[in-house]
């Protein structure tokens, strides 16, 4: 059974992701690329998969491709939140594990956005973050993943 939150909004618990997290593990050592690339092939509905293809092209300095990636993987996530249930709003709890990749996908791409300077975009998506998890952005600044 879902919690409520303060406006009686349900939370919105993801389902499990089978698979994404085993194969996102293996992208270690010298063929992180062709790992990532692979598991979006694999998955390419996952928003955890997109996030962490973005997460990898902004360490490189590729803002642009950060921003494409964290973009499917948001939209790959509102599909998700909406066939889960969520009509627009209300909680999206970080601390349930399936939710991570839509609220990393929201982060991502807010940080892309910001650094191609579309100020709307930050605003916008930093307002869906707050009322999402308002503990989602400190969780991944901590490195909570």
């Amino acid at each position: 059974m879902s919690s409520e939150n303060l406006l009686g909004l349900p939370e919105t618990r993801l389902p499990e992701d089978p698979g994404v997290t085993e194969a996102l593990a293996g992208a270690v050592g010298y063929d992180v690329d062709e790992v990532l690339e692979a598991t979006v092939k694999s998955h390419p509905t996952s928003s955890l998969a997109w996030a962490t293809l973005a997460d990898r092209a902004f360490s490189r300095g590729e803002t642009l491709q950060a921003y494409a990636f964290a973009r499917v993987g948001y939209h790959r996530g509102l599909d998700a939140l909406r066939k889960a249930g969520w009509r627009g709003q209300g909680p999206v709890p970080w601390s349930h594990e399936p939710n991570r990749g839509v609220l990393l996908s929201l982060y991502l791409l807010r940080r892309a956005a910001e650094a191609i300077g579309e100020t709307d975009e930050v605003t916008r998506l930093t307002e869906f973050l707050q009322g999402a998890d308002p503990r989602a952005v400190e969780a991944i600044e901590a490195g909570e993943r």
